[in-house]
């Protein structure tokens, strides 16, 4: 297929996804939506431990090896 014809399909086929709409979902876009909210609030979110593995070598530096 020569350059032409090449930009031609590609022209073609950039149009088609340009203009085609297809028929949205929205009652399933919303599910969606709404099982990732109830999702992010019915668990607690934890927070970080404040243990930030040096506690090995606190010891180890006071001496209580």
């Amino acid at each position: 297929m020569g350059r032409g014809r090449a930009k031609a399909k590609q022209t073609k086929v950039a149009r088609e996804l340009k203009y085609f709409s297809p028929d949205t979902d929205l009652s399933a876009l919303e599910r969606e939506l709404h099982a990732s909210t109830q999702r992010d609030t019915g668990e607690p979110r934890r927070e970080p431990d404040d243990d930030d593995g040096y506690d090995d070598y606190d010891r180890w530096s006071a001496g209580g090896r």
